[in-house]
Formats: structure tokens, C-alpha cells, sequence
């Protein structure tokens, strides 16, 4: 069992099981009764998903001292009693059930989700790659 990093609207694999998106909004332009068939995500939890000040930040990162300034501030959100729970409870699920969770950025490397990654790995997730 594990869990998944992915981008929202890419095509499910083989396993996948859940899709969960960790995004501030829904898609545009996309009815709710389509965001799982459309491969967008089967549940919104925009908790772990950077607050929105914390987006525009990330948007206009454009150095590796911006992005690292993101980063840490996206760290501290996540450090919350809450969504700490929540990385925890996501942790010990990916032992037991195959999920995904993800964002729409193209790009991972600059994107909370490698922040996701990061923080499930070091509370023992089991993460798959891929």
C-alpha cells in the first residue's frame, strides 16, 4: 500500500486508488460532477494546500531564495496542530490503502506538493514513486 504525488488531471495509474486534491480552488471551467472522471481529483482538501497569500508567493518565486522563502513559510502552515494530524493520519494510511494527492503544477520541483512528499516521507509514509 502507498501513497501517491501526483498532478491533478494527469491520467490515473494503475493502483492509484483515491485521488485527493491538496489545491487552494477547484478547476475552472469544470463541473463538480467531472472533477473524477476528468482525472482532476475524488476529493477536495484544500487544508494542506498553501494559504492564499502563501499561492501568490510561491507564483511570483522566480529565485531559488524566493522559492526556499515559500518553502519554509508552506513548512510552518503544515507544522499546525491540524494539518499535522492530517499528515500523520495520511502517513499511517499509506500503509494500509493505496491514495494520491497532488496539485495542478506541471512542475513538482516548484510545487508544495515536493513539500507534501517531503513532509509524508519523514512521518514514515509509505510513498510510491512515480
Amino acid at each position: 500500500m502507498t501513497v501517491r504525488i501526483v498532478r491533478l488531471g494527469s491520467p490515473r495509474t494503475k493502483d492509484e486508488g483515491l485521488r485527493i486534491g491538496t489545491v487552494r480552488r477547484p478547476p475552472r471551467g469544470v463541473p463538480k460532477a467531472e472533477f473524477a472522471s476528468q482525472d482532476w481529483y475524488d476529493v477536495w482538501y484544500p487544508n494542506l494546500a498553501p494559504s492564499a497569500a502563501l499561492v501568490k508567493e510561491a507564483q511570483d518565486a522566480d529565485t531559488p531564495k524566493a522559492w526556499t522563502a515559500f518553502m519554509k513559510k508552506y513548512r510552518a502552515e503544515m507544522a499546525t496542530p491540524d494539518n499535522a494530524r492530517t499528515l500523520d493520519l495520511l502517513a499511517a494510511l499509506s500503509h494500509a490503502s493505496h491514495f494520491s494527492v497532488g496539485c495542478y503544477c506541471e512542475d513538482e520541483a516548484h510545487c508544495h506538493r515536493s513539500a507534501l512528499r517531503e513532509l509524508l516521507a519523514e512521518r514514515g509514509a509509505a510513498i510510491r514513486a512515480g
